[in-house]
């Protein structure tokens, strides 16, 4: 009775369009944002911070700007670690190479510097799709990994590409401890994922989906082919870039072009599959399977091979960890091929049709 629409009088369009069109979401979203900035770094470790917490706020960012692209847009890519990659050696050489060049400035360097490289890319989508187009980024995840190797001005003349940052500050505050670059992190993909949930709910986003459901008929209603998958283009891959930027500074530390292989642009993709294609939410929700499944799994497979008498070696638990986790992703997407942004609409929905709900499904 608590989750309903009734008393819920919207007197503007701006009340009827907002993001949660619920009191009791709003301010569940606000008590979920106060835990998250006040109370989880005083009550989480170093290690869930740095191996947990931390890579799923800058992975849920990176697939939010992939989803975007494939979701919204439904412009096909394989070449997120690419743009990752080259939004952070782009805010790696700004942090670097000048003098007192705030952190921020910097991070938005790099997510610029991806848009370039992105727009760039993405001009075969105005004449290919599908698999041609999946190429045709592919050559970007190719060309940024030779680029990152052989130019050594991209890594300050480094031999083997890998580049290092230390003292990092951002609005007087020195970024040195877990906790602190948790909640930097976290306020970054904040206002990152609000202005791109906006932002698909805007007029770009519904021009996005118009080419990605017909892009003729789009473009005899008025949607300009160019201007919208150009701007897709843009989008995902500044926050693709402002994520690797954020992955080689909080996160990494010091990194090397490994770090932004083509094993990094099958990992979101599969995140935004796995979360849900066309849904912000879902890049969240494909983040934290793809970051907690192989971890739980590293912890439970010990426990049940002494379990049953037959424990694991090392190589062992992380070959089954790999077919475990291979077999779960499998048969998630033959149950809920829409993703888990599918499942979590649903019982939103049952939730707000309770008691009535399973009689109603009856």
């Amino acid at each position: 009775m608590f989750y309903r629409d009734n008393g819920e009088l919207k007197t503007s369009y701006g009340a009827d369009a907002q993001i949660f069109a619920l009191a009791q979401e709003r301010w569940a979203f606000i008590a979920f944002m106060v835990a998250a900035f006040a109370v989880v770094p005083l009550v989480a470790d170093a290690y869930w911070l740095r191996a947990v917490l931390i890579p799923f706020l800058v992975l849920s960012l990176a697939a939010v700007g992939l989803n975007i692209l494939v979701g919204y847009c439904g412009q096909i890519s394989l070449g997120a670690g690419a743009f990752m990659g080259i939004g952070a050696y782009a805010a790696y050489n700004l942090h670097v190479r000048i003098p007192g060049m705030p952190l921020v400035l910097s991070l938005a360097g790099g997510g610029l510097a991806a848009t370039l490289a992105g727009m760039v890319f993405g001009i075969p989508s105005l004449r290919v799709r599908g698999l041609y187009l999946a190429v045709a980024t592919l050559a970007a995840q190719f060309f940024s990994d030779w680029a990152f190797l052989r130019l050594g001005w991209l890594s300050n003349d480094s031999s083997s590409g890998s580049v290092t940052v230390s003292g990092l500050e951002a609005f007087g505050v020195r970024l040195d401890t877990p906790q602190a670059i948790y909640v930097f992190c976290l306020a970054v993909v904040t206002v990152l994922g609000l202005a791109a949930k906006n932002l698909v709910r805007g007029a770009a986003g519904r021009q996005w989906m118009a080419i990605r459901d017909m892009d003729v008929a789009a473009s005899v209603i008025g949607v300009n082919p160019v201007m919208a998958k150009l701007s897709a283009f843009a989008v995902s891959s500044f926050l693709i870039g402002s994520a690797g930027a954020l992955w080689g500074f909080m996160h990494l530390g010091s990194w090397e072009p490994s770090a932004f292989s083509i094993d990094r642009s099958f990992q979101l993709l599969f995140m935004v599959i796995i979360g849900g294609l066309g849904s912000i939410a879902g890049g969240f929700m494909g983040a934290a399977f793809i970051v907690l499944v192989p971890l739980a799994l590293n912890r439970l497979l010990p426990i049940a091979g002494d379990a049953l008498g037959m424990p694991f070696s090392t190589a062992a638990a992380s070959h089954a960890e790999s077919m475990l986790f291979g077999a779960l992703i499998v048969w998630f997407l033959i149950v809920e091929p829409h993703g888990l942004a599918r499942l979590w609409s649903l019982a939103r929905q049952r939730a707000r049709l309770w008691p009535f709900a399973h009689g109603a499904g009856a």
